[in-house]
């Protein structure tokens, strides 16, 4: 099979769908490996590394397209690119289509088959190839809420840790799945006083085990979190429903109750949002005020550390990969029922519930595309 990777375009996106190491082993199992100049720059990674791995480098983003049964990404292709999908063509990377009509129409049309990172899921309801960028987000929340704290950047002028004689911040963190927990983890370390919600008590119970004595865990429910809210110095909206929208859990009304100069990270924009007043931002402009409360809403945080987001990624996305380009989609998805459930659209149906009921768009099952 011919694996195409183009280069990103989607603004402030630095990373690439594949690594050298991923081209060797592609190479190693007879595959051809079309890659895009340049794409790999913003990670570290070199056209002369992409080349020596075996992948052929290709001057335009038509090429890669029109060359490859199975397009690669990172993010979710934009409407020029959108524009150079071929029908039957493999579209493997995060598309986030509950939150994205326009997009969901237009791969609908172009009839390609369009799995998605981030509904992927094994039997025991993992994520695996959101898990990473996931960690990723969860640590980076910590560290982006700490500097927007800092009373130059507009926060309430506080230490995360504080100091001796000094109380610590405080961390509300709702969700407590992988982004929740990596954020708990890095706020626990810095010595912040955290607070993470979650509805699951089987979940409460494991972080309660395995977190500091500085973390504590609360159902969550609408009356805890606007209590905890009115205190709250950093908030990470941690919120995933897989293949559909992030609930709003923090109301406009309960924003009007937080201290002046206090910070929301969320991280669930990719979702839609799990705050009311968030909106998507990009790091070049990342913040904005309501109700004088710092919104950071960067709708794709990992790609702010591109180099370690692509290393990580590739790990986690190989192996699917290898699957499609050795089996085929229909007989790759058949074999694995997690990378089935990642199918979100093919020939012109969706085949997410969570995309089609977000949109009022008729359900059709796996299974059945693919009889």
């Amino acid at each position: 099979m011919i694996i195409g990777v183009p280069k990103e375009i989607r603004e402030d996106e630095y990373r690439i769908a594949i690594t050298p190491s991923g081209i060797e082993t592609l190479r190693k199992d007879g595959h051809e490996v079309v890659v895009e100049e340049d794409a790999g720059i913003g990670s570290g990674i070199t056209n002369e590394e992409i080349r020596k791995a075996g992948a052929k480098i290709l001057p335009s983003p038509e090429q890669v397209f029109s060359q490859a049964e199975m397009i690669v990404k990172v993010k979710e292709p934009l409407r020029e690119e959108c524009e150079l999908l071929k029908e039957e063509q493999i579209l493997f990377t995060y598309l986030h289509l509950a939150s994205n009509k326009t997009l969901t129409s237009s791969l609908m049309k172009a009839k390609v088959i369009a799995i998605a990172y981030e509904t992927v899921k094994t039997d025991d309801g993992k994520l695996p190839l959101l898990i990473p960028m996931s960690e990723v987000a969860g640590r980076l929340a910590i560290q982006e809420g700490a500097k927007y704290l800092e009373s130059s950047q507009g926060g309430e002028g506080v230490l995360l840790g504080g100091v001796p004689g000094v109380a610590p911040a405080k961390v509300v963190i709702l969700g407590g799945g992988v982004v929740g927990a990596n954020a708990a983890k890095m706020a626990a370390g810095l010595g912040a006083r955290v607070v993470i919600f979650d509805k699951n008590l089987d979940r409460l119970r494991y972080l309660d085990d395995v977190m500091e004595a500085n973390v504590i865990t609360m159902k969550s429910n609408e009356y805890n979190i606007r209590e905890a809210l009115k205190n709250a110095d950093l908030v990470v909206g941690a919120v995933l429903v897989p293949g559909g929208k992030a609930p709003k859990l923090v109301t406009r009304k309960m924003l009007k109750t937080m201290k002046p100069g206090s910070v929301i990270v969320d991280v669930a924009i990719d979702q839609g949002g799990c705050v009311e007043t968030s909106r998507p931002t990009c790091p070049s402009e990342p913040t904005y005020e309501v109700d004088g409360v710092i919104h950071y809403c960067v709708a794709n945080m990992p790609g702010c550390v591109p180099r370690t987001s692509t290393y990580a990624l590739t790990n986690a996305t190989l192996p699917y990969i290898l699957e499609l380009a050795n089996y085929g989609y229909p007989q790759a998805l058949r074999k694995n029922k997690a990378l089935a459930k990642g199918l979100n659209i093919v020939n012109g149906k969706v085949t997410c519930q969570g995309v089609a009921r977000a949109h009022g768009l008729p359900y059709s099952l796996v299974e059945e595309v693919l009889a």
